[in-house]
């Protein structure tokens, strides 16, 4: 008998089942949780293996009953009445026809698939599984990478990110699917770009078919302002599904628009052969002091964080590196090396601040308290999520573990400042294409409710620790300074959010850029200016120009 389809389970499942714990959602928001999903992936390929290994087990012994059958019965209509005569043959062919092919009936019928379908349902309680959150996410990731960076959907479809090649591409319906998820946004342009590469990828298995993807692209082409395209898509698409009920209603509307067009174009005097196409690019708003600056932030912000702006000479030539001690005495035997990056506003990097076994210490320490980073409503005060910041955080006190109170010790060292105010060690570990659209880490005079639980006033002052270098993208960039700080495992950046009058610098408004490829954790100490007073006194003459 079949006994092997009715037994196998495999001893790895019962393992995992037993010892696996579930995890919560939005794994797209920090690698550290991805990596969760290839165990999902392998006991899924094990299930799957083992379901595909019972059905062959089914067939074969199907085939081997119908070769015994064929033999038998070929055997039998070489002389049927002397077969019949033989009250062995007649039992057997009674048999066969009864208690045997009720058998095969019922395998033939038996859904072997059960029992591994209801190995996935059980998965699901316990394994992580990515969500339809996470998939409009990657999805986002991609087209966030894609706009930064400049990068041509066909080269991001083939695998080659920001000039490097990687051994990995895309189907059709991996196109598709991006496309999908950017229609559900809204977002037509990109639609339509990765809808004509899905197109080019189409081939004759393909599991979606091209009257498929002609749906989309038409309407998205459409909402483009390209009515002529969209509606020879729309006749293509019919031509390929003559009874699909949407295209013949988009039709009849697409020659409408046309027809209207048309007509008020001979009022005017033209042919009417050009559509209007809509602009619906993005634009952050422009920097504080747009006299300054020939650019929007948009531009700058994306310039910056592919490297290819850097500050004028007349900074540059001003800047140093050296060994510093702060005026500390330990620091005298091991003093800090410091590089500066701008001088005002006062941005330094401290190399080497950090060592390997602090970091996986503090990684271990705040990946079971990792939830999706929050930023703060301006209006409210109060603290939600936002797509235009996109990573997991977690907060360490000086008491969990001596490894902390070391590293603020260190901080407290390296800028001078007291740490009494100061907020507690903020991990934070970026997800696919992770990023943090530029921001100022300080309250603005408007953001009354900034800070209301927290007693030590604006924050005068930011420290970010680079716990992992990452292999492309993810710099720390000031668009205004038209400067990048590139992650260096082990160093930290640190500079001065408010001028010595109290008010907010607005030329330390920053981002994380996206995470191409590689893994970024940072932590971050934000200082508060109550306790500074008199470490770094206000100036004696006013040090803004302005009011913003």
């Amino acid at each position: 008998m079949i006994c092997k389809q009715w037994k196998i389970l495999s001893l790895a499942v019962i393992i995992i089942l037993t010892t696996t714990s579930n995890v919560g959602c939005e794994v797209f928001t920090a690698l550290s949780d991805m990596e969760g999903l290839l165990e999902t992936e392998s006991v899924l390929i094990n299930n799957l293996e083992g379901y595909i290994s019972a059905q062959e087990d089914r067939l074969e012994y199907l085939r081997k009953k119908m070769s015994e059958y064929q033999r038998e019965h070929e055997t039998a209509g070489k002389d049927v009445s002397s077969y019949l005569l033989n009250p062995i043959n007649a039992y057997l062919l009674t048999k066969r026809l009864t208690t045997d092919w009720k058998e095969v009936e019922q395998i033939m019928t038996d859904d072997v698939g059960y029992q591994f379908t209801q190995n996935v349902s059980n998965f699901r309680n316990i394994l992580k599984f990515p969500t339809d959150e996470d998939l409009a996410g990657a999805a986002n990731a991609l087209i966030r990478l894609q706009d930064t960076y400049g990068m041509k959907t066909e080269d991001v479809a083939r695998g080659k990110l920001h000039g490097v090649q990687f051994p990995i591409e895309m189907s059709s319906e991996d196109c598709f699917e991006i496309g999908r998820q950017t229609y559900i946004n809204h977002d037509f342009r990109h639609t339509i770009q990765w809808m004509n590469e899905a197109l080019k990828r189409l081939e004759n298995d393909s599991i979606i078919q091209r009257s498929d993807v002609l749906e989309y692209l038409a309407f998205s082409t459409f909402k483009e302002g390209n009515v002529h395209e969209a509606l020879d898509m729309t006749n293509e698409l019919l031509e390929l599904a003559p009874n699909h009920q949407r295209a013949r209603g988009n039709k009849y509307y697409y020659e409408r628009e046309l027809q209207k067009y048309n007509q008020k174009s001979q009022l005017r005097g033209d042919d009417g052969s050009d559509d209007v196409i809509i602009d619906d690019s993005l634009e952050f708003h422009h920097i504080s002091n747009p006299n300054n600056y020939d650019l929007p932030e948009r531009k700058l912000y994306e310039l910056a964080c592919r490297g290819e702006l850097r500050p004028a000479e007349n900074v540059l030539a001003q800047l140093n590196c050296r060994y510093t001690d702060n005026n500390v005495p330990f620091l005298k035997i091991a003093p800090l090396k410091i590089e500066q990056i701008y001088l005002d506003p006062y941005i330094v990097i401290y190399h080497d601040v950090m060592s390997d076994s602090e970091i996986e210490t503090i990684k271990s320490l705040a990946r079971p308290k990792m939830r999706r980073a929050t930023v703060q409503n301006h209006k409210t005060g109060e603290l939600e999520t936002a797509q235009y910041r996109i990573s997991k955080s977690a907060w360490l006190k000086e008491e969990d573990h001596d490894v902390v109170k070391t590293v603020v010790q260190r901080i407290k060292d390296m800028t001078g400042l007291s740490m009494e105010t100061a907020e507690e060690l903020q991990i934070a570990n970026y997800g696919i294409g992770g990023h943090y659209e530029p921001h100022y880490d300080f309250a603005r005079k408007e953001e009354t409710n900034a800070f209301k639980n927290h007693e030590g006033g604006n924050r005068i002052a930011t420290v970010l620790f680079y716990m992992t270098d990452v292999e492309l993208g993810g710099a720390t960039v000031f668009p205004a300074l038209r400067t990048a700080l590139w992650p260096k495992k082990g160093a930290a950046a640190f500079w001065f959010n408010l001028r010595r009058s109290g008010q907010g610098d607005y030329k330390t408004r920053h981002a994380a850029c996206p995470v191409i490829v590689g893994n970024k954790w940072v932590s971050n100490k934000w200082i508060h200016e109550r306790g500074q007073e008199f470490i770094r006194p206000c100036a004696l003459e006013p040090d803004h120009d302005m009011e913003f």
